[in-house]
């Protein structure tokens, strides 16, 4: 009996016979926020009132990637660090106004090579930001900057597009979208899919449906709020046995909290003078109003895959760009190593590829989004890329894995209150260095101390752990091309309330 031999392209394309029904091509929906912190959904139970059913669907029915962290808790590192799987020191974008570096290459380049179609919907906010089209993808619909949320101004395809008529820009990103995946179904042709949503970045703004839904929520102040406790009018006796305050408050000399954490939380990205004197309460059920709307997003486009038989053929992965602090440490705003600012939500959905219900405790981070997804779709990871594929975790496989993650901030000319930081973390301890600042560095046992209120950095009986991350901390910078602060040109130092002097 003659053998016959099938090329290999043709089983490429899923050509097994001549009565073989050939398989659907594989897809990846990638659905990004702004801002939103990892524990703001409302299966968490964090707010007890957030309704997100969409976010609480994908963790039901896909994963939930409890331990998802950034590299840079700001939005245009991030943005650069999923799209390249490089860490900022590698992609040079250390800044939210930092331009592209040469050379650099965007995952969904390697996607259009490989026969898909590629689209982007939204928020760009890295480098380059003009709203025109970037490398990588065959559709593009973006907004310079930040955009807006109502009748925004929409670069489609190298054409500026306005709307009216109170268009919200949540769903409109969101129609567009689907009209992408529709036409590619029909087209029968493989997609990848960038839904970019502005929300919920400052300043925030509900859909009509939404506004004031959550006006008369009480806040629920995390435990931190206080922490550092100041502005006391004595200061407390010293117990001659402990040399502790005897009052047990969280005093700075007890508590070891920076003195920059103290001086953020009088600037506008502190408590006591939110956004130049915006209450903060106010702008958290504003921020949880306009969750809602992303929410409903990922809805659609879950139920449309739903119905069109698209569901187990498509991976989905929902994340936040960074995380938020909502007076955790008296603070507002990201950017620090602290959890709520580092973590992200991230959630996964692919019936064909595992079983609903899974909970990912690996240390995941957002340069492991272009290696997944490549990996998915059979698409060779770059040489370049720091990140791995958390494909085997979601299908619980027994794969190697990070013990620990690393972190770094730039200090900023326009937003002084943050300092220059490196850090390092495990599945329990963290450790946080400053750079050029005079200032005390943090150590914390987070599975003792999860609100990171006791900085134990002097503790005796952790020198020696200190001192391993801080030498586990410059190998990664050593081996990683890490041990130069990547300086960017900026034309004017800070303007704000202490300086109004713009040059």
């Amino acid at each position: 009996m003659k053998t016959i031999q099938i090329s290999p392209l043709i089983l490429s394309l899923g050509v097994t016979g001549c009565y073989a029904e050939a398989p659907k091509p594989l897809n990846v929906v990638f659905i990004l926020s702004d801002d939103h912190r990892y524990d703001y959904m409302g299966f968490m139970g964090r707010v007890p009132w957030l309704e997100t059913p969409h976010m609480d669907r994908m963790a039901r029915e896909g994963a939930h990637v409890r331990n998802a962290f950034v590299t840079t808790s700001l939005s245009s590192p991030s943005r650069a660090s999923i799209l390249t799987g490089m860490y900022s020191h590698g992609h040079k974008v250390v800044d939210n106004s930092s331009p592209l570096s040469p050379g650099l290459t965007f995952f969904p380049e390697y996607l259009q090579k490989a026969g898909y179609r590629t689209a982007f919907f939204g928020k760009w906010h890295m480098g380059n930001d003009s709203g025109s089209p970037q490398p990588g993808f065959d559709h593009w619909e973006g907004f310079r900057g930040q955009g807006e949320y109502y009748n925004p101004r929409i670069n489609t395809n190298g054409q500026w597009v306005e709307y009216t008529d109170s268009t919200y820009v949540t769903d409109l990103l969101t129609d567009h979208a689907l009209d992408f995946i529709r036409k590619q179904q029909s087209e029968q042709k493989p997609f990848f899919v960038y839904l970019s949503h502005k929300g919920v970045h400052d300043n925030f703004a509900a859909a009509p449906r939404h506004k004031g839904s959550y006006a008369d929520k009480e806040i629920v102040l995390p435990s931190s709020f206080r922490t550092p406790e100041y502005g006391l009018t004595a200061l407390p006796s010293i117990d001659p046995q402990t040399g502790k305050a005897a009052s047990g408050k969280a005093y700075y000399g007890e508590a070891m909290m920076p003195d920059w954490v103290k001086n953020q939380r009088e600037s506008w990205h502190g408590v006591d003078y939110s956004y130049h004197g915006r209450p903060w309460d106010v702008q958290v059920r504003n921020y949880c109003e306009t969750l809602r709307s992303v929410d409903e997003s990922i809805g659609a486009v879950l139920d449309y895959l739903k119905a069109n038989g698209l569901e187990k053929h498509t991976l989905v992965i929902y994340m936040g760009d960074n995380g938020f602090a909502w007076g955790e440490h008296g603070l507002i705003d990201k950017r620090q190593f602290y959890e709520e600012s580092v973590r992200v939500p991230m959630l996964a959905y692919a019936p064909g590829l595992f079983e609903g219900g899974r909970v990912i405790t690996s240390l995941v981070q957002n340069v492991d989004i272009a290696p997944t997804i490549l990996d998915y779709l059979g698409v060779e990871k770059a040489p370049q890329m720091a990140g791995y594929s958390f494909l085997p975790l979601l299908r619980g496989e027994e794969t190697a894995w990070r013990s620990r993650i690393f972190y770094e901030y730039y200090w900023e000319h326009e937003f002084p209150q943050t300092p220059t930081m490196h850090g390092v973390r495990t599945d329990r301890y963290k450790y946080i260095r400053y750079h050029g600042v005079w200032d005390t560095n943090e150590f914390y046992d987070l599975q003792n101390d999860p609100a990171e209120m006791q900085n134990l950095i002097a503790a005796p009986e952790h020198q020696e752990l200190i001192r391993q991350l801080n030498h586990d901390l410059y190998n990664w910078l050593e081996e990683t091309d890490g041990l130069s602060i990547p300086l960017k040109r900026t034309e004017r130092p800070h303007n704000d309330h202490r300086n109004q002097r713009n040059y």
